[in-house]
């Protein structure tokens, strides 16, 4: 069984959480399963590197910008990839240009256009566990460009596309998508299951539960997704 994981910036901030992810990787792989992990940026890394630009340049070159953002997934990787070996489990990380994941050039918002297969398929093939840069890609001239905010859902959809992957994991800090925020509303209730253009509604009135193109990737080639909590390792959202 090939299943392809995704982790988001809040749930690799401290070594316990990375841990976290390395232990809930570890169950799947010892179980025999081929495994993609795709990370996101560190904590609020991404917002930090974007203050940063600013201070230098109220009006960023976003071709520029895009190859700062990129560090942030690349020190994700390489750092989950040291955690995995400390504790024996052979894995590989890899930058988008590595994959390769192919963009078109709309730099801060691109879209992915094509995805390799042999590079993956090379190292799963060792029996290492992959770890994927989200949110990233490279263009036809070989610039890093960048997905838009929450890319790294997008990524985790694609690859599970593309791989055929048996299962498609998105982790998140609550268990699953509810009518309101849980952490503000004792009232909120989870949804079980949602249909791709139920789960489109409620990103686009202003939930930050899923990036909208992965959606609409899950949704053209109708790719299951399942919505897991960090905290057990449970489904909390199946969107089918």
């Amino acid at each position: 069984m090939l299943i392809v994981k995704k982790f988001g910036g809040k749930l690799l901030d401290t070594n316990e959480k990375i841990f976290k992810i390395v232990d809930i990787c570890k169950e799947d792989y010892e179980k025999g399963n081929d495994i993609i992990l795709v990370l996101s940026a560190i904590g609020k890394k991404t917002d930090e590197l974007i203050d940063s630009a600013k201070m230098l340049d109220s009006n960023i070159n976003k071709r520029e910008l895009d190859m700062l953002l990129a560090t942030g997934e690349q020190t994700s990787v390489a750092l989950v990839s040291m955690a995995f070996s400390s504790r024996n489990i052979p894995s590989v990380s890899l930058n988008a240009f590595q994959v390769p994941i192919v963009t078109d050039s709309n730099f801060n918002n691109s879209k992915i256009i094509h995805i390799g297969t042999e590079r993956i398929n090379k190292e799963l093939s060792k029996k290492n566990i992959v770890i994927v840069t989200g949110f990233q890609g490279i263009d036809k001239d070989n610039n890093l460009t960048t997905l838009g905010r929450g890319g790294s859902d997008t990524t985790a959809v694609a690859l599970a596309t593309k791989f055929n992957a048996d299962r498609c994991e998105i982790y998140k800090d609550v268990d699953g998508v509810y009518n309101a925020d849980p952490k503000t509303d004792i009232n909120a209730k989870k949804y079980n299951e949602l249909g791709y253009d139920e789960m489109l509604k409620i990103s686009n009135d202003g939930a930050k539960v899923l990036h909208n193109k992965s959606i609409e990737i899950a949704k053209k080639y109708n790719k299951t997704i399942l919505l897991k909590s960090i905290l057990t390792n449970e489904i909390g959202t199946i969107i089918s």
